[in-house]
C-alpha cells in the first residue's frame, strides 16, 4: 500500500487510519487541479473508505468547478472531514464551501489541528 504521494498540490499520508492531506502554500484551485487533487487522495486509499483531515491553510483560492467537484465527486469514500483553517479568509472560503456546494459528507471546520484530530478520533465512523 503507498502511504505517502505528493503533486503539485498536496501531500498525503496515512497516520493511525486517517489520511492527512496538506495544501501547500499559495495555490490556486481549478476544475483540473481538484480532479487531480481526488485521483492521488482515491490512489491512496486504494478503495478503502478513510476518516480525512485536510489542511486548507495553503489554498489561496478555489473556482466554482473545483468546489463543485470536491463537494460531489470528491466526497468518494470519505467517512468524515476535519478542515484546519486559522485565517478569517480560510474560514470564509471553508465556510462558503460547505454552505453553498452542500458536499454529501458534512465537515467540521477547525482552527486547531488537535481539535481537528479529535474530531475525526471521536467520530461515530471510526
Amino acid at each position: 500500500m503507498t502511504d505517502y504521494i505528493e503533486n503539485g498540490y498536496a501531500k498525503y499520508w496515512i497516520e493511525k487510519d486517517i489520511l492527512f492531506i496538506v495544501y501547500k502554500k499559495g495555490i490556486s484551485l481549478d476544475r483540473s487541479a481538484a480532479i487531480k487533487v481526488v485521483e492521488d487522495r482515491l490512489a491512496i486509499q486504494q478503495g478503502r473508505a478513510f476518516l480525512i483531515f485536510c489542511d486548507v491553510r495553503g489554498i489561496k483560492s478555489a473556482n466554482k468547478d473545483a468546489r463543485s467537484y470536491f463537494a460531489v465527486e470528491g466526497s468518494v469514500l470519505i467517512k468524515a472531514v476535519a478542515f484546519l483553517s486559522n485565517s478569517p479568509l480560510d474560514n470564509t472560503l471553508s465556510d462558503f464551501f460547505i454552505k453553498i456546494n452542500n458536499p454529501t459528507i458534512t465537515p467540521k471546520l477547525f482552527s486547531k489541528k488537535e481539535d481537528a484530530i479529535e474530531f475525526l478520533n471521536n467520530s461515530c465512523y471510526v
